[in-house]
């Protein structure tokens, strides 16, 4: 359809009129004039002159800004007629964002509101933090991806939009170009059909912005020039916003009343003192978060009838960036899109693909532009980057106040528990290292070891494989057993109950320091918000409905609330349990093949002829699988956060809480069995089903099963546990969490340099802005990653901490690293995540008092069963004769006949007769040889006991522990009692002051015959105040004298009751728009 300029005038003049205006506001009249043209000014006959015709056309330009035509076939209009706007817009002409339905009428229904506040690429006020007009900020970004059709001259099967002229003409603004040729100049806009899903996406984005509008949002968004790119709107709420949705979600913000807090006297006030002045140069230099202020400010849910109590000094400011961010997310997430898709909330539009993302700013750049600026001049971003983000300030305090104030709660509890974790840590760590020097300075004096070392024992041992291995002495193995008392000795048990009581001493530490900052942050009294359902969970409810629908349609029965139901899900759960148990299978798995290389790889090298290799077969083993199983234990935990994912997603959780909560135990079952299934196969397993000399158990026949190494299994359980401890802290936490990231950063830097010279050229010509600088930045998934290696951490801390004293130590020091790690990479490396309240760490909490739990029964099975703590006492105590240690290695030795060998399995050549291994039984000349012997069955009752005694003890401390530490500090408790009453005081005088102000009224209008009109602002708000009569109200025959004895707040005001989520989107789709919605053009 080829249109002449004429033509397209009378089509469309009369809807451009009133839907479009000019870009300008303040060059807008208040009043509409005519046009001073008519369309057929526009048909420029060909026999005029090209200077004529390009006149004209440059006045008409001037004078209309935009005018619009309409493909008839295109089913889907709204994109069209977009994608014309859009054209034309680029022609000089600045088109309008509208969501309608029918194509001619919805410029009437936007007639009162500019929709886009189209920026200037050259002009950036407040470095991209503000609108185009340098005062409104910009509270949240929304980012879409838009694709515009191609110009295509006669493309068969579209219909398209032409201008015909007898003459070029210019742009807008420019000069006319000397010589123009008399052609026939034609401008072509393709409106042809486009990609139905991206008509369908635009329509969805209009519907949700113009909702968006009618909550009182403001949004600017930049031209979109090219042909296919990003596209980013910027959404502004202003104070009407922010007062109704703060009062809505009951947020708490300081009062003017304050009062002192009192000061410590005595000794504990001298004391705190001192540790403050101590405590001064490892505080960062953060204004007003770090000032010991004795002063007190009240705090109270925000309430737009008592704006009067707060401190507003500009309304601007009054809430920080975090409010702002976290109101309008509120919003984005409860908007609903009923006409052309059946979905609420941003998430799930992001999920359909309608937006690619959607995050609030960052205070602009943390780097500064002037690095001696003072801490007062700098924005929170640059405070947390120099005093938090920076590994020279490792030494320092974390701002945790600055941190919640500019991530939220959640991310500031996290940053807090890490805190208090790490803090502990030290404590842990020092009685660690003094557990561990004193067994280096005992190891001398120790006679287990040195009767191990005495080569005039002659202990002459069994050989360690069938055939290839020959006899060996005890004393070889000298160095295991002086390396094994370093960690097992009777300060170990000390230490292991020790870290019992410091885990639930950890636990009520950190429940204090919960409180202290729910105190501090108003937080506490704080109800649970309303969650919206997820994406996915809405999709398959629709998809339900629809089935439902069409049922009822063939049996015509009455419709019903259609809910997913145990059945829905009952698919998703068995795949979980048949999944799960399939991870558990294949963690077996691995275990069991690095046991089967352990004993293959012991094979082979004890039958190597080098002398060198045959001595250091079980070093090279035991270290070989155990950077296998590390490997292995690595890639199975990126495997099993993906499986944990998608196993989550098919149980269709409702709610994103929900979906979080199975994620995390679904992900902490299947890694916890991961790293710890080899731990506990050396602990608990190695060695205790090899079997005796002449009667072992054998793996498919040929493979001998592997027995512990002389100085115990212990030794073997401290290698396995520091080198997988200290390989996932190196690797996983921290190579992962820096090499990652810089290998991204790599990969767009690449692909920038592979893009077309024009883009490039354009993209270096542009300003960036901070949404554009943030949009780079990786988004934000969430605190489970951050949190599951903290609590694979502690369980390595924790569970075996009996076998490796120094695990708190190396943990220490990775999460002194680990802490300036996350916080680089939250402040410089992520987009700025939504700030969440949250009043507690969550789940996370269960699993690690479960964890402490469980630590004191592991605990008292590695003492009792995998260390040699148990038999030195009962041999020490039962069976030596002079009350010492001397004669141990002995008594724990068992003979064997070696004629007893079967038949090809002892070595050959050898003149030994009786060789000895480690267990109790009986020797081969008693009545029942090779039994267990009476020694056996004592010392498995004192490790019986042992165990139900270190458990009832140690769970009993812990009782008390937490019995005795308060969950709540008693300054805490006593300044929230406190304020609850001056909270009642300053309501109560409040009241009183109206009351007082109402009868001075009645007093001085009562002598008057008329009816005194009382100002409905100056009534008090209690329905429960005292009637008082009014003068001469009977006798007027007015209705008034009906409610005489309502009391008077009821009468003259009644305040609402506070709406319910229906109610209020109800309420607000139904209000006509308002002024705070306008946008005003730039």
């Amino acid at each position: 359809m080829v249109l002449t300029a004429a033509t397209v005038c009378k089509v469309s003049l009369g809807k451009a009129r009133r839907g479009f205006r000019h870009l300008t506001a303040t060059k807008r009249p208040k009043t509409r004039p005519p046009l001073p043209f008519s369309c057929e000014d526009m048909a420029v006959s060909r026999s005029r002159s090209s200077s004529t015709s390009a006149e004209a056309w440059n006045n008409m330009m001037g004078q209309m800004k935009v005018s619009m035509a309409m493909s008839e076939s295109s089913s889907i209009h709204s994109d069209r007629l977009y994608s014309i706007a859009r054209e034309l817009s680029g022609m000089g002409f600045d088109p309008v964002n509208y969501t309608f339905d029918d194509p001619y009428t919805f410029i009437e229904d936007r007639r009162r509101s500019v929709v886009n506040n189209f920026m200037d690429p050259g002009h950036e006020p407040g470095k991209g933090l503000y609108f185009a007009d340098g005062k409104r900020k910009v509270d949240y970004v929304l980012v879409y991806q838009y694709r515009r059709p191609s110009s295509v001259h006669d493309s068969p099967g579209q219909h398209r939009l032409s201008v015909i002229s007898n003459g070029s003409f210019p742009r807008v603004g420019s000069k006319e170009p000397e010589g123009v040729k008399e052609e026939h100049a034609e401008v072509v806009l393709d409106v042809g059909p486009a990609d139905p899903a991206e008509g369908e996406k635009l329509m969805i984005r209009e519907e949700f912005e113009a909702n968006l509008r009618e909550a009182g949002l403001e949004m600017e968004r930049d031209n979109e020039h090219k042909v296919h790119g990003q596209g980013f709107i910027r959404v502004h709420a202003p104070w009407q916003v922010l007062s109704r949705e703060a009062e809505f979600l009951k947020i708490k913000v300081p009062t003017k009343k304050s009062y002192e807090l009192k000061e410590e006297k005595g000794l504990s006030g001298t004391m705190s003192t001192i540790w403050r002045k101590m405590n001064q140069p490892f505080q960062p230099k953060v204004p007003n978060l770090q000032d010991q202020s004795r002063t007190k400010y009240l705090s109270h849910s925000f309430s737009r009838d008592k704006l009067h109590l707060y401190n507003i000094e500009s309304k601007d400011t009054f809430f920080d960036n975090a409010t702002r961010s976290r109101i309008v997310y509120e919003i984005l997430r409860r908007t609903a899109c009923t006409r052309t898709c059946q979905t609420m909330g941003i998430t799930t539009l992001i999920a359909k693909g309608v937006y690619d993302s959607a995050f609030p700013l960052h205070d602009g750049d943390f780097k500064g532009e002037n690095h001696n600026v003072q801490s007062e001049d700098k924005n929170d971003r640059q405070l947390l980057h120099d005093e938090w983000a920076r590994y020279g300030a490792f030494y320092k305090y974390q701002p945790v106040d600055l941190i919640r104030k500019y991530f939220g709660e959640k991310i500031g509890l996290y940053f807090a528990w890490l805190g208090v974790y790490t803090q502990l840590l030290a404590l842990a760590s020092l009685v660690g290292i003094i557990v561990f020097l004193y067994g280096c300075f005992t190891i001398d004096s120790n006679v287990p070891s040195l009767e191990m070392c005495d080569e005039k024992q002659n202990f002459t041992m069994c050989p360690l494989c069938d055939r290839a291995c020959e006899y060996w002495h005890l004393s070889t193995a000298c160095g295991t057993a002086r390396a094994s008392h370093l960690f097992d000795n009777p300060a170990t048990v000390f230490f292991a109950i020790f870290m019992s009581l410091w885990a639930v001493m950890f636990l009520e530490h950190w429940k204090r320091r919960q409180n202290s900052l729910n105190y501090s942050w108003n937080m506490t009294g704080m109800e649970e918000e309303e969650e919206h359902p997820r994406p996915k969970y809405e999709t398959i409810l629709l998809q339900k409905r629809q089935r439902k629908r069409r049922s009822r349609k063939k049996n015509k029965s009455e419709p019903g609330d259609e809910k997913l139901t145990w059945k829905d899900r009952m698919p998703g759960y068995f795949i979980n349990i048949s999944s799960i148990l399939l991870m558990f299978g294949v963690t077996f798995a691995a275990v069991f093949g690095v046991i089967m290389y352990r004993i293959t790889v012991s094979a082979l090298l004890a039958m190597s002829p080098d002398a060198q290799i045959k001595s250091n077969v079980r070093v090279t083993v035991t270290a070989t699988a155990v950077i296998i199983n590390l490997v292995v234990i690595l890639i199975l935990d990126e495997i099993y956060g993906s499986v944990a994912v998608w196993l989550t997603e098919l149980e269709i959780p409702k709610t994103e809480t929900n979906f979080e909560e199975r994620l995390i135990l679904k992900a902490f079952l299947l890694k916890f069995m991961n790293a710890y299934a080899p731990i506990f196969y050396v602990a608990f397993f190695k060695g205790r089903f090899a079997g005796r000399p002449g009667d072992y158990v054998y793996i498919f026949n040929d493979y001998r099963m592997e027995e512990c190494a002389p100085g115990g299994c212990l030794i073997e359980l401290c290698i396995q546990l520091s080198i997988i401890m200290l390989g996932k802290q190196l690797i996983q936490n921290n190579v992962f969490e820096i090499a990652i990231p810089k290998l991204k950063k790599l990969f767009r830097t690449i692909k920038e340099k592979k893009m077309i010279p024009e883009e490039r050229e354009e993209q270096a010509g542009r300003t960036l802005r901070q949404w554009h600088l943030d949009y780079n930045l990786e988004p934000f998934d969430g605190l489970t990653p951050e949190y599951m290696e903290m609590i694979i951490q502690f369980g390595f801390v924790s569970l075996f901490v009996a076998s490796f004293p120094l695990a708190p130590l190396f943990a220490l020091l990775n999460n002194v690293i680990e802490i300036r790690l996350d916080a680089k990479k939250f402040v410089t490396e992520l987009r700025r995540p939504d700030a969440v309240r949250a009043k507690d760490i969550g789940i996370w909490y269960n699993i690690l008092s479960g964890m402490g739990k469980f630590s004191v029964i592991i605990n008292a099975f590695v003492i009792s069963f995998t260390s040699d703590f148990i038999p030195r006492l009962v041999y020490q105590y039962m069976y030596s004769e002079t009350g010492t240690m001397h004669g141990f290695i002995d008594h724990t030795l068992s003979y064997f006949n070696v004629s007893h060998f079967k038949e090809g399995t002892a070595p050959s050549g050898s003149t030994i007769t009786v060789c000895r291994y480690k267990d109790y039984r009986e020797p081969p000349w008693s009545g029942t040889p090779y039994q267990f012997s009476k020694h056996y069955w004592s010392v498995l009752a004192a490790r019986l006991a042992f165990v139900i005694l270190f458990q009832n003890l140690v769970m009993f401390m812990g009782l008390l522990v937490a019995w005795v530490i308060p969950d709540v500090p008693k300054n805490i408790s006593e300044q929230l009692k406190r304020e609850k009453t001056l909270l009642v005081d300053v309501f109560m005088n409040e009241e009183k002051e109206k009351l007082q102000l109402i009868q001075s009224l009645f007093s001085k209008e009562a002598p008057q015959p008329r009816q005194p009109q009382i100002q409905q602002s100056s009534l008090p708000q209690d329905a429960s105040e005292p009637r008082l009569p009014l003068p001469n109200l009977t006798q007027t025959g007015d209705t008034t004298d009906v409610g005489a004895s309502i009391p008077l707040s009821s009468r003259f005001r009644t305040r609402p009751r506070a709406a319910s989520f229906s109610q209020f989107t109800r309420q607000a789709s139904m209000s006509p728009r308002s002024d705070a919605g306008r946008h005003t053009a730039v």
